[in-house]
């Protein structure tokens, strides 16, 4: 908020000062809830130390209490980090570009959900 004051001449007989100086807002502002998602980053195994770091340096320009997650699952995929491997490797799981297919265990049998890595693989 901002209390804007005169600058022009004679200013000293129009202005109150700082009586009722809560002033107007002035640009716009975010509204966080607590618990609620600022950033995300995805980045290799390797590089998860300096991007936590890199985090926790972005969130000093942020008012309150700030905490860096590393998630359980696999990029911005909904498959778990112990289950990707063994998903892909299966024929449970096809990657398409940077998410994952997860192939049905219900409904009618077709090529595309079927775990024959012989069938599925014409969707490769």
């Amino acid at each position: 908020r901002i209390n804007k004051m005169p600058s022009c001449a004679g200013a000293d007989l129009l202005q109150t000062g700082m009586r009722g100086a809560f002033g107007k807002a002035m640009g716009t502002a975010a509204r966080i809830k607590p618990g609620q998602v600022i950033f995300s980053m995805r980045t290799h195994e390797k590089f998860v130390k300096t991007a936590c770091d890199a985090l926790r340096k972005a969130s000093d320009k942020f008012a309150g209490h700030h905490d860096v997650v590393v998630s359980p699952k696999w990029g911005f995929t909904s498959v778990r980090r112990e289950n990707y491997k063994l998903w892909l490797d299966s024929g449970r799981a096809k990657k398409e570009g940077v998410h994952v297919y997860i192939r049905k265990m219900r409904g009618p049998l077709s090529e595309y959900n079927c775990f024959d890595k012989a069938s599925a693989s014409k969707f490769e």
